[in-house]
């Protein structure tokens, strides 16, 4: 089936809108006149946030990040959107200085994050907000001594949790309490083994310090009083965690119960065993100044995402059922909150959720969940566990995210493609949606589109094996092939977009972009996700032959003798083992953030548990063999293929060290090579100016090999 990514759906339905500056901005020029999307665009192009709904229905308001294209500076401004008219059109919202983080009060105040006036230093304020865009009332809600990271309001909005980097040894939202791991008289950061991790994804951790949330009263729309500590008194038994937890946790784990009398939240305990652990925990606490109630205590696996239902009756939640596997289903939890029991309510279903919320009737919980290269919302009933696929885009869902059920049977969310970034949605009768936003469509309309094209095939053990073929729309001959092998490895090239591997830009140069969801990727149910275990380079790198040789034979146009393959972290790992495994196949090799040598790996990595579970759940002074079996540094006398080898010096999940060997590899071999080291960039490269960079020389790479003709 051959599809067009350019957001058909959305371009169509802006059409049909009568507003003149929604038909002025879909005007297309002629196919040929229209320039190839570039890295510029890329690095550029507008990104929406997900939206938040006022309390009676009649607004979203949602974030815009914008780049200036000329220094590169981001910043993020606020836009509103009436729902009540299907023709208003978004009006930005001047907030008088930054804003971001938005939420509405029950109370129909708009509370937001800003540094105004502060510093620099972030805190909660308020404003009333119209949907003609009149901002009014603007006043500052706390006034703490360390910056807020977060926030979340009550339901009655009387109450509001903050959260942000505070020592545990503090009882109020900030204190002068010092870190103890700087003893001096030098620059030292001095650790003892008792503690958690040294260093996590990019920073250096400081001893004592944790991501903590208070709870504050609210008077006369002020926080007030010292705060209630979520994580409760300091002690020998007290919990001590990051809340929400790092690196990526968010507002999505912590949670006010229906009464607003309580706080649910995520964490993790921090103590000598956190690194290997995938332990979190779902808490409670009743802010009475007791310590919290650990809810899931008897899962040493990961419990997440509570949502309490409106009507106080349930809990749901999503939990792995492993410990030590971060990768496994997570199956939604449902706890009668007046009862305390608990019962698994889509242990049938085998997918893997991504989000929950509860309609404000307490009907259904809608979740979305990847699903054979898409990620769709569904309709999960509560009393039986029968899961409905919604279907809310024509065509396919692509990526489907930030979803805000309304009153009656509505959502409102955003959606995602290979060809285009988030755009905002709304649905009032769980059908077909209606774009409220033009963010950055219309943009990409005047540029030459590209057509996704997915395919399947039999690849290791007979198994179903998906994939995608991204390539400009029209372009005339022959073209060279790029395999694109995405990382995790339990992840996806999915139908969605990315600001960093976009297939829509490297396509744009002229080339057929070939993505292969093997062994181990998600969407396709628990067995096949775990199947990459302990087999790294068996059964995917199977898929990849089979898939890249598919590809080829179904799209004729593909030249398969003029192909590169790139790919980062498992995909860097998985250019490191072609390299040795497959080493006639490619003119050339992107190798971003991969993994070099699995013994070095094993030590040098800061969560231990994912190396630990991708080995058998051994160590390697354990069991040696099962990472010598797929190691890379054990086949680099079969190396010849050139390299470019990419990596950051912030990234402590492959430390930089394994870009740097296996790029001495290359020098070894004498084998053509470029090393690219980003000093301020993780496992990803997230600045604008790196991110052009980052393109210019991967798109000279190839070029240099496939000699593309422009």
């Amino acid at each position: 089936m051959k599809i067009t990514t350019g957001s058909l759906a959305l371009a169509a339905a802006l059409c049909a809108l009568s507003t003149p500056s929604f038909a002025q901005k879909a005007k297309k020029p002629a196919p040929d006149a229209r320039a190839p999307m570039s890295a510029q665009d890329l690095v550029t192009l507008p990104r929406l946030g997900g939206a938040v709904v006022s309390p009676d229905g009649a607004m979203a308001v949602y974030p815009v990040t914008e780049t200036d294209p000329a220094t590169y500076a981001r910043k993020t401004a606020l836009f509103v959107r009436s729902l009540a008219d299907a023709k208003a059109a978004p009006v930005r919202l001047d907030m008088g200085g930054s804003a971001g983080s938005a939420a509405f009060g029950d109370d129909g105040w708009l509370y937001f994050l800003s540094d105004r006036g502060t510093g620099g230093t972030d805190q909660v304020w308020r404003a009333r907000v119209a949907a003609t865009g009149a901002v009014s009332d603007i006043a500052q809600v706390t006034a703490l001594a360390a910056p807020v990271s977060g926030f979340a309001l009550s339901p009655d909005a009387t109450k509001i949790v903050v959260f942000g980097d505070i020592a545990r040894t503090c009882t109020t939202f900030g204190c002068d309490d010092k870190a103890t791991h700087l003893p001096g008289p030098g620059t030292g950061r001095l650790y003892d083994a008792s503690v958690g991790f040294v260093r996590h994804w990019d920073s250096w951790e400081t001893p004592g310090e944790y991501g903590r949330a208070f709870a504050f009263p609210l008077t006369g729309g002020k926080a007030t009083g010292a705060g209630v500590p979520l994580d409760g008194p300091a002690g020998d038994d007290a919990l001590v965690g990051d809340t929400p937890t790092k690196p990526f946790g968010g507002g999505e784990e912590i949670a006010w119960s229906a009464d607003s009398r309580g706080v649910f939240f995520a964490a993790r305990k921090s103590d000598a065993t956190e690194p290997r652990s995938t332990n979190i925990d779902l808490w409670f606490n009743d802010l009475s100044g007791r310590a919290p109630i650990n809810l899931t205590k008897d899962n040493e696996a990961t419990d997440t995402l509570p949502a309490p239902s409106p009507d106080g009756k349930w809990l749901a939640y999503a939990a792995m059922e492993r410990p030590g596997y971060e990768a496994d289903k997570l199956t939604v939890m449902l706890k009668d909150l007046a009862a305390g029991t608990t019962r698994a309510l889509t242990t049938d279903w085998d997918r893997s959720v991504g989000s929950l919320a509860w309609t404000p009737d307490s009907k259904w919980i809608v979740a979305t969940a990847g699903d054979v290269l898409d990620t769709p919302a569904f309709r999960i009933d509560p009393a039986t566990g029968k899961v409905d696929k919604l279907d809310l885009m024509a065509g396919n869902e692509a990526h489907i995210g930030d979803v805000v059920p309304l009153a009656g049977g509505g959502l409102v969310y955003t959606r995602a493609s290979i060809g285009a970034p988030n755009e905002l949605y709304l649905t009032r009768d769980w059908g077909q949606g209606i774009p409220l936003t033009d963010v950055a469509t219309s943009t990409l309309g005047a540029r030459a589109p590209i057509v996704t094209r997915r395919f399947s095939f039999k690849g290791a053990n007979g198994d179903t094996v998906w994939g995608q073929i991204t390539k400009l729309d029209g372009q005339k001959g022959p073209m060279p092939a790029i395999l694109y092998v995405h990382g995790g490895p339990q992840g996806s090239f999915n139908d969605a977009w990315s600001t960093r591997w976009n297939p829509r830009v490297v396509a744009s140069q002229g080339y057929a972009v070939v993505s292969v969801d093997f062994h181990g990727s998600t969407g396709y149910g628990q067995a096949f996700t775990d199947s990459i275990n302990q087999d790294w380079g068996g059964k995917p790198l199977e898929d990849l032959q089979k898939g890249l040789a598919a590809a080829i034979a179904l799209d004729k146009q593909i030249d398969g003798d003029n192909a590169c393959a790139m790919g980062a972290s498992y995909g860097g790992y998985m250019m490191n083992w072609i390299e040795g495994m497959w080493p006639d196949r490619f003119k050339c090799l992107v190798q971003h953030d991969g993994v070099f040598d699995a013994r070095a790996m094993a030590y040098e990595t800061e969560e231990l548990w994912f190396d630990v579970w991708e080995h058998g759940g051994k160590t390697y002074y354990e069991d040696p063999a099962a990472y010598e079996k797929w190691n890379p540094v054990n086949h680099v006398d079969k190396w010849k293929t050139p390299m470019l080898v990419i990596t950051g010096e912030k990234d402590f999940r492959i430390p930089y060290t394994q870009g740097i060997a296996a790029f001495t590899a290359l020098q070894m071999r004498e084998i053509p090579a470029q090393l690219l080291v980003f000093p301020d960039e993780n496992h990803w490269v997230l600045k604008g100016k790196n991110s052009l960079q980052w393109h210019a020389t991967v798109f000279d790479w190839l070029a240099r090999y496939l000699k593309p003709a422009r």
